[in-house]
């Protein structure tokens, strides 16, 4: 919950302006919580009458350039294009080179970027190794930002889940699956600690600490099997049938199988214990704990 997040962070630096590229679920609760926190936030969707929208950005449209005056923050939510292009660069990226006030510029990647590591750790020292395609456009990317020369940190992330986007929904329509393949694990992470990392890490810039890669993750890489079972459990659900890998996968769709082609745990040990971040969720239980909660309260 946002309380959770204003409750343990300082507010960002007097007169700090974020401005939020992609205001979907991820933006929208960023731009929540650095507003809760007493700080300005501007979040951009695509059309006008989107949920959230403060200003219009897409790739037809001049952004106005009365939306970066006094920006002191920048965060892209904005996924590569299909060629492997940054679209927020592409339109933008004189005016944000020209903001003379910009301290900070935070761009979500994906840790897909390491590729397979056959469920080892994985932490920001390992060379990535992309196989998937959009991860091999996420770190392309990552580089395009890196060499415009701007305040630039990248946060890597693994899967997103929160309310509305969690095991529950999935067990309440029965599209779930209890899905054996054994050794597999995926690293998760909660919006609330995705919007509680992204304001830590802005407010530690600002006192001249800033690793240019952070991975934010959670501190239990699990299957889906122990999340299914324990978000279940919670809500009194009756859980699908175990079934083997082999066979689930003979239906499911290809974007589906290649996450399950890719197996690690992302070490979050660069972010909580040597930056000092306090995760809100430390794992799944706490997070799933936090949807159903809010689920409850809906």
């Amino acid at each position: 919950m946002i309380d959770d997040i204003v409750k343990q962070l300082h507010p960002l630096p007097v007169a700090s302006k974020l401005i939020i590229f992609g205001g979907g679920f991820t933006g929208q609760h960023v731009a929540n919580a650095c507003r809760a926190l007493g700080n300005n936030a501007l979040c951009s969707r695509r059309q006008k009458n989107s949920k959230g929208a403060d200003f219009i950005f897409d790739s037809k449209n001049e952004l106005s350039k009365a939306i970066l005056d006094d920006a002191t923050h920048v965060l892209s939510c904005i996924p590569p294009s299909i060629e492997g292009k940054d679209p927020l660069l592409q339109q933008v990226k004189s005016q944000l080179l020209n903001a003379k006030n910009l301290e900070w510029v935070g761009y979500l990647s994906t840790t897909g970027v390491y590729g397979d590591s056959q469920g080892a750790w994985v932490d920001e020292s390992t060379t990535p190794k992309p196989k998937q395609d959009r991860s091999i456009r996420r770190l392309s990317c990552e580089k395009q930002w890196l060499e415009t020369g701007l305040p630039v940190q990248i946060l890597r992330l693994p899967g997103i889940y929160g309310p509305g986007r969690s095991a529950f929904e999935n067990l309440l329509i029965r599209e779930s699956k209890m899905i054996d393949k054994p050794g597999q694990v995926f690293s998760r992470i909660h919006i609330d600690d995705i919007a509680g990392a992204v304001l830590f890490l802005i407010n530690l810039a600002s006192q001249g600490n800033r690793p240019i890669i952070v991975n934010v993750a959670d501190d239990l890489p699990s299957n889906n099997i122990e999340v299914l079972t324990f978000a279940a459990n919670l809500a009194g659900k009756t859980l699908p049938k175990i079934e083997p890998f082999e066979s689930a996968a003979k239906s499911m769709s290809p974007i589906a199988l290649s996450f399950w082609q890719e197996n690690r745990r992302v070490n979050n040990r660069l972010l909580c214990k040597k930056l000092g971040y306090n995760l809100i969720h430390p794992d799944f239980r706490f997070g799933i704990k936090d949807c159903f909660e809010q689920l409850k309260m809906n």
